[in-house]
């Protein structure tokens, strides 16, 4: 036990009618101690997350495991930082003389909760850029992905100067794929399936005698067929007009009958069209497995927080505990 003079305490027992039931000295000194304890777990956990990683293939930890690491150490921050602050608001306050044990018990978990409240927003101030990064992160590359997935099916309809909006990308490869030379004619002319290459489409045989009628289309037609195929994106199909009217650019250009005309047409957009949904699939998966994590990331931040709270509001009951087991002894007599 420790022993006291009742004039150390600057204050009666009589004068708890008029005194505060709230310590902001021991809130703000316990917030402060859990603020900078979380900021320096934080900093360390971040230590460790950029060393447990790496951009090689196969090294490193992989994305569940560091999904499943960063959970553990923020609940594990909140824990040992609400700990620290409640215990030490709880332990520095005044003692409440003729207060009801009870009361004293309700005056220290608030005395916790309220040095917990205080550190968390001290170190969402602080940390502004890296926890909205963490919280808002996997929602803004669900929007983005979001975003590139809605304009994928659109974006041969962007033409440029040369009617293509990039001529190394999709597009510009399948055009030129279209508009390549014919094999000979001589030679039959195989049955390539509906997911073949562009390669296999524009020459099924693996011939590589050229027609030597083949004239190389210019950039009006390459742009006014680039267009055709971003409406049939749109629409959802080649129509029949639209598939008879390439096909005679095509045969003309390349000294092609209209059916195998035709039928390299049919099978390009349909090669094209299949490019261009797997990656609105791939973009859609992808946006919603940054949904999840967004999600799982903000559920699991709110259970961290409430345990950083009610251990704050525990380990202050502990302090207030230890404050109060100070023993008054008359100044005069020396008797308790």
């Amino acid at each position: 036990m420790i022993n006291r003079t009742q004039d150390s305490y600057g204050a009666s027992p009589g004068d708890e009618a008029s005194a505060s039931g709230v310590s902001w000295g021991a809130i703000l000194a316990g917030a402060f101690a859990a603020a900078a304890l979380s900021f320096i777990l934080i900093i360390l956990g971040f230590g460790l997350g950029f060393s447990a990683i790496s951009p090689w293939t196969g090294s490193g930890a992989d994305a569940q495991t560091i999904g499943v690491a960063t959970i553990l150490w923020v609940a594990f921050t909140q824990i040992a930082a609400s700990a620290i602050g409640g215990y030490m608001a709880g332990r520095l306050r005044v003692r409440w003389a003729g207060v009801h044990n009870d009361e004293v018990y309700f005056r220290d978990t608030a005395h916790g909760f309220l040095a917990w409240a205080v550190a968390s927003l001290a170190t969402a101030i602080l940390l502004t850029s890296a926890i909205g990064g963490v919280i808002s992160g996997g929602g803004k590359a669900a929007g983005t992905a979001a975003v590139m997935a809605g304009a994928t099916g659109i974006r041969a309809s962007m033409a440029g100067p040369n009617g293509m909006n990039d001529a190394s990308g999709a597009s510009g490869y399948f055009i030129d794929a279209l508009f390549r030379p014919a094999p000979n004619p001589g030679v039959a002319a195989a049955t390539t399936p509906a997911d073949a290459s562009p390669a296999a489409i524009a020459n099924p045989t693996g011939n590589t005698t050229i027609n030597p009628g083949n004239v190389a289309p210019d950039p009006a037609q390459r742009a006014e067929v680039t267009r055709i195929f971003a409406n049939a994106l749109r629409r959802g199909g080649l129509s029949d007009p639209d598939k008879t009217y390439v096909a005679q650019v095509l045969a003309k250009r390349n000294g092609m009958s209209q059916a195998d005309a035709e039928k390299r047409v049919n099978d390009t957009y349909t090669a094209y069209s299949k490019r261009i949904a797997d990656a609105e699939n791939n973009a859609k998966a992808a946006a919603e497995k940054a949904r999840k994590a967004a999600a799982y990331s903000a559920l699991w931040m709110f259970v961290a927080l409430l345990c950083g709270a009610f251990v704050a509001s525990l380990c202050a009951t502990f302090g207030g505990r230890m404050r109060d087991r100070v023993i008054l002894v008359n100044s005069v007599s020396g008797v308790p």
